[in-house]
């Protein structure tokens, strides 16, 4: 049930830095999940890895692994964590690889990985396989509505507003937009499923046109799109700005959902195996310093900051914090919905969520019904190297899922996906548009 809202503080980095100290030391791993002391690593075979992120709070474990000396601590020396100004230009540098003036791993969108691998989405179809070591949050996601449907309170149903897209479209004769960061990436994934839930076929009825992160908010201000799927700041940031409003958190659709993944590009992985651990400890603190509630503030004031995101920090903070301000009267405080980082077994890469995005980039004609899903997974995800550097760690047996599942998942619209049979979730669906090769 949405709460009281209380009186909205005025945040700035002075502020927040102070509240952050006041809560208690933020240069170790503290509260909910303590580490033990690593023993002596084996040999390093390189202190050095490029790693891209676009600029995004769902990034937030690269940056507090480089700031708070995390990659450092476990000898990467080297590590240099770079902005990539779209998810198309993190594709390309990935394909490039360092040693080519590019990257050797990334933040990334959870399907990219395998639609680099398979050729899907690189130029000439060229196949540069990836590895998944790491989730790095579930949820955390918002899907945005522009202010001309801000009497409609769009959220989970789309019926009406798909009516009042179909009506605009009707009248001026003028393709309705659906912004996405990249085609068959998770964006993509969360806007189509909202949209078919409802009825509203996303190749037909509207046009779903692909704009980078921290383009979103002036794209829709300038009137580009009429919804738009992203992380933050730039929901909040639409919402501050004026210019329209959230409809919804996407773990709204599917509580805890996978999002975003550290993934490297196998050749790294193959030839730097103690160094690729490495990275994936520094990574693990990160996200447990990043989970605990008591550095919630700080993590808001490092991600505003012009070499990550480069946003005011009250964009950040509140959903940072997991307070969310709708923009439509609707506020929760401490939501259920919020992005999480460790808690929920949010790091473990699942492969049965690596299945789902599989599934559902053959629903939409991303990826051809006759793709080995299960052979592709086993050679992308690397679920047994986080394993073996969570437990080196020390991280708690509770913490470290004995399964490559999760288990059946349930979604809001009543759909079920079980893992174990795909195909009947597929048929489940009545909105689709599936290619054989």
């Amino acid at each position: 049930m949405p709460t009281t809202p209380s009186p909205k503080p005025t945040w700035s980095r002075r502020s927040v830095l102070q509240s952050a100290a006041a809560l208690g030391s933020a240069s170790a791993v503290t509260g909910l999940w303590p580490v033990a002391a690593s023993a002596q690593s084996p040999t390093l075979e390189t202190k050095a890895a490029k790693l891209g992120f676009i600029a995004l709070t769902d990034a937030a474990p690269l940056f507090v692994a480089d700031e708070k000396g995390f990659f450092k601590k476990h000898g990467m020396t080297e590590v240099e964590v770079l902005k990539q100004s779209s998810w198309g230009t993190t594709r390309d540098n990935l394909v490039l690889g360092s040693k080519s003036g590019g990257i050797d791993g990334a933040h990334i969108l959870t399907p990219m990985p395998y639609l680099i691998s398979t050729g899907a989405v690189t130029a000439n179809n060229v196949k540069v396989p990836m590895n998944i070591l790491a989730r790095l949050n579930l949820g955390g996601q918002c899907i945005s509505v522009a202010n001309e449907y801000k009497d409609l309170k769009v959220g989970l149903d789309t019926s009406q507003y798909g009516k009042a897209l179909l009506a605009r479209r009707l009248k001026t004769g003028k393709p309705v937009n659906a912004a996405m960061t990249f085609p068959g990436g998770t964006h993509d994934m969360w806007i189509r499923y909202w949209m078919a839930a409802g009825g509203v076929d996303p190749n037909k009825d509207i046009t779903t046109i692909v704009v980078p992160p921290a383009q979103m908010v002036a794209n829709m201000k300038v009137g580009s799109m009429d919804s738009f799927c992203v992380c933050e700041p730039w929901n909040r940031q639409l919402i501050n700005q004026k210019i329209g409003y959230t409809a919804l958190t996407t773990s709204e659709m599917w509580m805890n959902h996978p999002e975003k993944a550290f993934a490297m590009r196998a050749d790294y992985v193959q030839a730097n195996p103690n160094a690729t651990k490495a990275l994936l400890k520094a990574v693990l603190e990160a996200q447990m310093w990043c989970e605990d509630p008591k550095n919630r503030a700080e993590v808001a004031e490092i991600c505003s900051r012009r070499r990550w995101i480069n946003a005011p920090v009250e964009d950040v903070i509140d959903r940072v914090k997991g307070d969310f301000d709708y923009g439509t009267g609707r506020v929760d405080l401490n939501s259920k919905f919020q992005m999480r980082f460790w808690k929920d077994h949010a790091s473990y890469p699942f492969q049965s969520h690596d299945l789902w995005f599989l599934t559902e980039n053959q629903r939409w004609g991303y990826l051809p019904t006759t793709l080995d899903t299960k052979a592709l997974i086993a050679k992308v995800n690397r679920e047994d190297i986080w394993r073996a550097a969570a437990t080196e760690l020390g991280v708690d047996k509770k913490d470290i899922p004995t399964s490559t599942s999760r288990g059946v998942e349930k979604f809001f619209d009543g759909k079920v996906f079980d893992p174990a049979n795909p195909k009947k979730y597929l048929d489940s669906l009545s909105i689709k548009y599936l290619k054989s090769a």
